[in-house]
Parts: C-alpha cells; sequence; structure tokens
C-alpha cells in the first residue's frame, strides 16, 4: 500500500499484521503456544510420570544412600533407628507401664519391634511427603517434569529402608519362636497395601506442605499423638477392654492400626485373627485405594502452582 505526499514522493506504508485484532488466547492458538508449566490432564500426567519411572527410581535411591552419609554407621541406622525405639518403649510401656497385659515376652517384643517398624515406615513418608516440594524448589523451578515424581520417590526411598530394616525383624521373630511358615507371604500384599496408603498420603502432605511450609513442624507432634492412637506399643483390643466397645473399633480401623496388626498376624504365630477387626483385608485395600487414588489426583490439581511466588 502506497501514497503521495506533497512533495511528490511516494511513501510505502507497512501492510497490515494478519494478528492485528486478535486476543492472547487467539494468537497462542494461531502459534500453537501453551502456557509454560500448565496442568495437562490425568491421563497424559499418568503418562509423565511413567516415562521418569527410572528417574523416581534413581531419585529415591540416591536419597537412601545419602541420608547417613556423614554418620560413621551411615546405612546401619536405617536398622539402628527403630531398634533403639522399640527398646525405649519396651522400657517404658512394657516393663514401667505393664502395656502387655498378658502377653508374654516371647510374643510382646516382637509384637511390639513390628508396631514400631511398620508405624515408623507410615511416619517417614509422610515427613519426606511434606517437605517433597518445599524442600526441593531449586529442583522444581530449575527442571520441567511432573512434581508428583517427589512424594512418590520419596514413598519408594522409605519402602526401600523398611526393606532393609525387614531383615532385623525377621531376626526378632525368630528369635522369640515364631518361625516362617505359610502366613509369612501375607507380608507381600501387606506392604503394597501400606505402600499404596503412604503414598497417597504423601503425595496430599506435599501439596498442603508446598502451599504451607509451617506444616512441617506441626507434623511430628500429628505424627505422635496417631502413634499412640494406633496400638503400636499395646493390644488395642487388651487394653481397651473395659472401655465402651465403639472406641476400640473406631481405633482398629484406622489405616496405621490396620496395616500393623496385618503384619504381625503374619509374623507371629500367636497373634491370631481375633485380634483383628472385621472384614480387615477389605478395610486395608480400600483405605490404599482411597488415599493413593484420592492422593493422586488431589496433587494433580495443583500441579501448575508448585514452585510459583
Amino acid at each position: 500500500m502506497s501514497e503521495t505526499t506533497h512533495d511528490a514522493t511516494v511513501a510505502v506504508s507497512a501492510p497490515v499484521s494478519p494478528d492485528e485484532g486478535l486476543t492472547a488466547a487467539q494468537l497462542a492458538g494461531r502459534y500453537g503456544l501453551t502456557v509454560s508449566g500448565a496442568r495437562p490432564s490425568l491421563v497424559e500426567y499418568v503418562r509423565q510420570l511413567w516415562d521418569r519411572r527410572h528417574f523416581i527410581l534413581a531419585f529415591s535411591r540416591a536419597k537412601l544412600t545419602a541420608q547417613y552419609s556423614q554418620a560413621k554407621l551411615g546405612q546401619l541406622w536405617q536398622v539402628a533407628t527403630p531398634l533403639l525405639n522399640a527398646a525405649v518403649y519396651f522400657f517404658i510401656f512394657g516393663v514401667i507401664l505393664n502395656a502387655s497385659r498378658g502377653m508374654p515376652k516371647d510374643v510382646y517384643i516382637p509384637f511390639l519391634v513390628t508396631g514400631v517398624f511398620v508405624f515408623t515406615f507410615t511416619q517417614s513418608s509422610v515427613m519426606a511427603g511434606v517437605r517433597a516440594i518445599s524442600g526441593n524448589l531449586g529442583l522444581v523451578r530449575a527442571l520441567h517434569f511432573p512434581r508428583a515424581s517427589l512424594p512418590i520417590s520419596f514413598a519408594l526411598q522409605q519402602l526401600q529402608q523398611l526393606l532393609f530394616s525387614m531383615v532385623v525383624l525377621f531376626a526378632v521373630a525368630i528369635g522369640f519362636g515364631h518361625y516362617p511358615d505359610l502366613s509369612w507371604a501375607l507380608i507381600v500384599p501387606v506392604l503394597l497395601l501400606q505402600f499404596l496408603f503412604n503414598t497417597g498420603l504423601a503425595l496430599i502432605m506435599a501439596r498442603a506442605g508446598a502451599k504451607t511450609p509451617d506444616l512441617a513442624q506441626l507434623m511430628p507432634f500429628v505424627m505422635r499423638t496417631w502413634m499412640y492412637a494406633s496400638g503400636v506399643m499395646f493390644s488395642i483390643p487388651i487394653m481397651l477392654a473395659d472401655k465402651p466397645q465403639w472406641v476400640a473399633t473406631v481405633l482398629q480401623w484406622n489405616p496405621a492400626a490396620i496395616y500393623m496388626d496385618l503384619m504381625r498376624f503374619a509374623l507371629l504365630d500367636d497373634y491370631g485373627a481375633e485380634n483383628l477387626p472385621d472384614h480387615v483385608w477389605a478395610a486395608a485395600g480400600g483405605w490404599a485405594a482411597l488415599f493413593a487414588l484420592g492422593g493422586f489426583v488431589y496433587f494433580w490439581k495443583a500441579e501448575e502452582r508448585y514452585g510459583r511466588g
């Protein structure tokens, strides 16, 4: 397009841009642009996580190796820490407070050690989940990857740590006369269900901790309360025999107690089905499915907000 000026010269004007008048959304669609860090669909998010499965596994192994790298005993602390906790709880609850309440020592000691190891698995997964995003902001802001990789990796790290500790747990059980039999095969589904539950809980806490970092200071008190209410140091039916039945029922149906009691049922010869609530396997599966699926969707919904601000 051209026009003649007053001095008879011809001036050429710029052509009208084809983008003129388009909104920002229309321009983005025209040139195939997307929002940086936008939340993908749920199916696409699952696919991205699967593509990064090797990173998740490698990251969990690296974190596990580095966890005690500054300690002289190194990885031995993975086993020593829950054992020392069990020793303290045995002295306080087993000896001083007589929390065993009729259980002989050859049952109560492996009962207690099993409870400490299994609850520590959930406790550590929750605490790691709270800091999964807020404690790794440099990584979150520097690289583009599905953020759920972090809490899942931390839950996997705690599972690997528990598997190392299981060697000692087996030794304690055998040392007190509880020898391997077919019931020990139940350990595998119990650990799988608890891992799914822990992962879902870690995802929930990761989103909450990303928004409220102070939650990491509060959670130790919450976890301690949960531990005392879950029968780690005592049998809920025996300890609450003189209380209203609904109190024991509520405590037995909480997921931490269910996974502990299922592990005790699998390992200990004298810990029979009478110590378990009705439909215990359905409850264990239900808690695992509810938290694994619900926690994953809850975390995914805030995907584009992690590391912002």
